[in-house]
This record gives structure tokens, C-alpha cells and sequence, in this order.
């Protein structure tokens, strides 16, 4: 899935999931270490326990951040809207 982040550097995430668990995550844009690092982590990870421990995370002043939009885009695979 490719997903277009809103509110944030990123510009666009690349993501794919197979049987419940995050296989790839790529960000474009943003701050390059940091995401290279979160999807790291993530990678291998349950969808459901990625997206709890990323949803409601904040960068600064914003409302949201790159994890949260990953945990946004994580949640629509999971409901098949996307």
C-alpha cells in the first residue's frame, strides 16, 4: 500500500503486511534517520500492537506525527479501506 500522510514531513509511505504482521515500511521524506528506525522496529510487528503503540503520537505543535500516520494507514489496511 502506498499512503499519503497528511500533517506532516513525510510525504508518502510504503507498506506492506502480510497475514497480520508488517512485512516493509518505507517513509519518503522526513527526518531519514529517525523513520529508518522506526521502520526497523516495526518490521516483523503484529499490526494491532504496532498501531497501539504509534496512534496518538505527536511531533511538536502538530496534531499528529509520522508514527501516528503510520499507525493511520496501518488501521485502514486492517479494516481493508484502502
Amino acid at each position: 500500500m502506498k499512503f499519503q500522510p497528511k500533517g506532516v514531513c513525510s510525504s508518502s509511505i510504503d507498506i506492506e503486511v502480510e497475514n497480520g504482521t508488517i512485512k516493509f515500511v518505507e517513509f519518503f521524506g522526513g527526518c531519514n534517520g529517525n523513520l529508518k528506525g522506526i521502520s526497523a522496529l516495526v518490521t516483523g510487528m503484529k499490526v494491532e500492537d504496532a498501531i497501539a503503540r504509534l496512534k496518538g503520537i505527536r511531533c511538536g505543535f502538530k496534531t499528529t506525527s509520522c508514527p501516528d500516520q503510520l499507525a493511520q494507514a496501518l488501521e485502514q489496511i486492517q479494516s481493508g479501506n484502502y
